[in-house]
This record gives structure tokens, C-alpha cells and sequence, in this order.
């Protein structure tokens, strides 16, 4: 047991706690000019958000939504200055998180689903969850998909690309991780939130960690991802 918690450890702390040392800061006319870039895409974008998930599920107003949606995260994050993918140490080199990110998709997920099983009892969060689940029933699953990976990469781009950045060394991970559930706030769904809380958090340790935002994009789109997939079944299996 000792050594399997060890090398989990080992595993985790690179990922997750130990900073790996960069330099990463930029002049105050540059900083400055990323908080303004930042604060209006936060705005274009938490407002389409809420529109995008607001529409009927068999809306086809639904897929240029979502993926103008994620265009102004993109957009944003880019216009807002230099992104970085990040690194970890791994068996004493730095290099780029891989598979580590992947792992804590799967388990972040893994997490999600056994909760999922007890919201799925409870009536109102059993209601707030099948909102969401709509979309992926209703709609095309293999462009469910598309949406759904894309919509990770360029949500990364920005809360722990751009957003992150913007914040600067005074409790990043802790403000990054409220701002990305106040912009969830805009879909109205309790649920949405709550999941943007813990999944923010555990992105948001992983960007402090590697520097970086290659770690945090392979772990939303395999938790969205797996999410996507196994959901559906589990709650159409309690009805």
C-alpha cells in the first residue's frame, strides 16, 4: 500500500504541486493590455455561454453558437499576449505533460460518475443534469463531440491561458478557478457551476504546476469527453 501511495506521488506532485521554474512575466504596458483583452472577452463570451445553452436542444441555433462560443475564447486568449504549453519533471527531465494530464481526465471523470449516481436520485439535480444531457441526445453525437473537444481546448486557451496570466501572482489558481464558475453562472445551471468549481480547481493547479496550458486542454477534453459519453447511459439507466 505504502508504495503504491508513493508512487502515486510521484506521479501527481509534478503534475499538480512542484512548479517547475519559468519567467514568464511581461512589461506593465503589455500586462495591462492583456487585463483589458481578458475583461471584454469575458463579458462577449459568459454572454454567449448563456444563450448557447439557453436555445432548445433540438435548436439549430445551438452548434454556430457553441462554436462562435469558442472562437471568442480563442481569439481572446491569443489577442491577449503570449500562451505557453507548460512543462513537468518527469523521471528528472522537463518535458511536456502528456500522459499524467490524460490520467486525471480519466479520474476526474471517473469522480464525476460516482456522484452522478447519487445526483441522479435526487429529483432537482436529477432535472438540472438531464438539461444539459439534452444537448448530447438530441443532437448529432459525433459533432456533440467535435463541439465538445473544441469548446475544452479553447476554454483552456483562455481561463488557464489568458485569464490566468492576467490574474498574476496573487492567488491565481483560487481566482481563476471563481471567475470560470461565475461565467458558468450564465447558463442558470447550478449543476454547470458546480462542476466548473472542481474542474477549475484541478486545471487551475495543473497550469500553477507545469506553467503552462498543454496539461489543463488534455485533461478538460478527456474529462468532457469521457463525460459525454458515459453520462447519458447512467442517468437513462435510473429512468
Amino acid at each position: 500500500m505504502r508504495a503504491w501511495t508513493d508512487r502515486a506521488g510521484r506521479l501527481v506532485r509534478p503534475a499538480l504541486v512542484d512548479r517547475v521554474e519559468r519567467d514568464h512575466r511581461q512589461p506593465d504596458h503589455e500586462f495591462r493590455r492583456r487585463r483589458i483583452v481578458v475583461a471584454i472577452t469575458l463579458v462577449v463570451g459568459a454572454t454567449l455561454l448563456g444563450v448557447s445553452l439557453n436555445v432548445p436542444p433540438d435548436s439549430a441555433a445551438f452548434y454556430p453558437l457553441t462554436f462562435a462560443l469558442a472562437a471568442t475564447w480563442v481569439i481572446g486568449g491569443f489577442a491577449s499576449g503570449p500562451l505557453h504549453l507548460g512543462r513537468i519533471r518527469f523521471r528528472g527531465e522537463l518535458r511536456r505533460p502528456v500522459i499524467t494530464p490524460i490520467l486525471l481526465g480519466l479520474a476526474a471523470a471517473a469522480v464525476f460518475i460516482v456522484g452522478a449516481v447519487v445526483v441522479r436520485e435526487i429529483e432537482p439535480l436529477r432535472e438540472t443534469t438531464e438539461n444539459v444531457l439534452a444537448f448530447a441526445r438530441y443532437g448529432s453525437l459525433p459533432l456533440i463531440a467535435l463541439i465538445t473537444l473544441v469548446n475544452g481546448i479553447a476554454e483552456e486557451i483562455f481561463f488557464r491561458g489568458a485569464l490566468f496570466a492576467a490574474i498574476g501572482t496573487w492567488h491565481p489558481v483560487a481566482i481563476s478557478t471563481v471567475v470560470y464558475a461565475l461565467t458558468t453562472v450564465a447558463t442558470g445551471n447550478v449543476m454547470l457551476v458546480f462542476a466548473a468549481v472542481l474542474l477549475g480547481l484541478l486545471l487551475g493547479l495543473q497550469r500553477r504546476a507545469s506553467g503552462g496550458i498543454l496539461g489543463p486542454i488534455l485533461t478538460h477534453c478527456t474529462w468532457s469527453l469521457t463525460m459525454l459519453l458515459v453520462l447519458p447511459p447512467v442517468f437513462a439507466a435510473a429512468g
